[in-house]
């Protein structure tokens, strides 16, 4: 497959929108704004409260202002320079409404984070949106800008809702989603096919630099969500052990966060440490794990089942998996 990029572009802004609730009336706007997006603090948000970047109910302010209940705000964010994203995928199936391919890594699925047209959203409305064969393909589901792998997408918005509904099942008769990563080494049992259920909760906690981030919690913590993987040990390395992760749920960052709850991170992790915390220093964005979407099995509207499999890049073969791709090219002896 031919490496293609997108090479990085100011877009052309966007106008974030907010309405004020009880709780938030009577603080002040920057210090809802500092709370409401924790990447910038009040002093920020002044500057862009003086630069005129921001609307109260269709007034542009110029300096700080008390809130009340019902104000209806927004921040115009001045266009800002999107990084470079791989601009290219493999097809592992289209029928015409479902369309799942191989993403690779780097791409962000949806907007956010910085990135608002360089998504596979975007990219996907501009390669099929004009074709006249009806509406584009849109993401049924999200993985993280650095896993590579099946991503489900559909044309129709009702298949769409089905096969979102599918893909949350807890019901492993129904879905099941397979990924092989790398971990770090000396944590499992070092015997390959061994295999353990992770049962850790995961919810929302605060983080110094990126205002929340998902972890693992306690289950009895504030909006704890369940959340269940099965993995299972293909082989070990001195560098990394090869693992395969069955998921259940489909919790946010359920895998990275996982294994790190095992006291095995995803090798290479930025984030994620050792208990399935996140570290103080980590910047939004940062990737170096590696962790892809395999396998899936699905359950169609209909009632047949769909089977698919992204093809693996070396490092995430075994070494049975690498002999026999060798003995298959040389042939027989």
């Amino acid at each position: 497959m031919s490496e293609q990029w997108r090479p990085a572009v100011a877009n052309n802004g966007w106008t974030y929108r907010d309405r004020i609730g009880p709780a938030e009336a009577g603080s002040s706007l920057s210090a809802f704004y500092a709370g409401r997006y924790a990447h910038s603090d009040q002093g920020v948000w002044a500057q862009r409260l003086a630069a005129g970047e921001v609307l109260c109910n269709g007034q542009r302010l110029r300096s700080d202002f008390t809130l009340s209940s019902g104000d209806r705000l927004q921040w115009q964010r001045p266009p800002w320079l999107e990084a470079s994203v791989p601009d290219h995928w493999e097809v592992i199936h289209d029928d015409g409404d479902l369309l799942v391919i191989d993403k690779p890594s780097g791409l962000p699925v949806l907007p956010a984070g910085g990135y608002l047209e360089h998504t596979l959203l975007r990219l996907l409305e501009r390669r099929f949106g004009g074709s006249g064969s009806g509406p584009a393909p849109r993401p049924v589901h999200r993985l993280g800008r650095f896993t590579s792998g099946l991503l489900v997408c559909a044309r129709r918005s009702a298949t769409r809702a089905w096969l979102s509904a599918e893909l949350r099942t807890s019901d492993p008769a129904s879905c099941r989603k397979f990924y092989r990563a790398l971990i770090r080494p000396g944590v499992l049992p070092q015997q390959p096919g061994f295999s353990r259920w992770i049962h850790a909760a995961i919810g929302r906690v605060p983080h110094p630099r990126l205002g929340q981030v998902w972890c693992a919690v306690p289950p009895e913590a504030p909006g704890a969500l369940t959340a269940l993987s099965q993995l299972t040990l293909i082989e070990s390395r001195p560098e990394a052990d090869l693992v395969e992760v069955a998921i259940v749920t489909g919790r946010p960052h359920q895998i990275r966060i996982h294994t790190a709850s095992l006291g095995a991170p995803l090798l290479g992790d930025p984030l994620y440490r050792a208990g399935g915390g996140a570290r103080d220093e980590a910047l939004p964005g940062e990737g170096g794990y590696t962790l892809r979407a395999h396998r899936l099995r699905l359950l169609l509207p209909g009632g047949e089942e769909l089977a698919l499999e992204a093809p693996l890049p070396a490092a995430l073969l075994s070494s049975g998996q690498i002999r026999s791709a060798a003995r298959s090219k040389t042939g027989p002896c």
